[in-house]
């Protein structure tokens, strides 16, 4: 395997792996829709606001993955993880509460960087790059 498919799989493979906690997540909303409208409110988070959440969760993710306006998506599940780690995870006297915290910054990073640096090679946003250009 030469260098620049190398690159490429480890990119397509960072992405999926980078997203595949937030579909998962946005099923699990789904299912227990009312319960997850009764925490968000617990936090004074409006519950009107899950459908929104839902959406990105799966939306974002997707365009991730095939790589089709990923710096967009990198940068909205940025916002998403930070916002979600401040309204919910910012209890410090809690330890867990502190891992999920600084587990969604982390996250939040590896997006920022995806955003900055593109999906690579073998993504939509590639493809489309190279046929603009032919």
């Amino acid at each position: 395997m030469n260098r620049d498919t190398l690159a490429a799989t480890m990119s397509l493979v960072g992405r999926v792996l980078l997203v595949a906690i937030f579909l998962p997540e946005a099923l699990a909303k789904i299912r227990g829709y009312d319960s997850v409208v009764a925490y968000m409110e617990e936090f004074d988070v409006p519950g009107a606001l899950l459908p929104l959440a839902i959406a990105v969760e799966i939306a974002a993710p997707v365009l991730v993955i095939v790589g089709w306006q990923t710096r967009w998506a990198a940068l909205a599940l940025a916002g998403f993880a930070v916002l979600t780690a401040t309204f919910f995870h910012a209890d410090f006297a809690d330890t867990n509460q502190q891992h999920h915290f600084w587990k969604n910054l982390a996250i939040a990073g590896g997006f920022i960087v995806l955003a900055a640096n593109g999906a690579g090679a073998w993504s939509l946003d590639a493809w489309l790059r190279r046929h603009r250009q032919a």
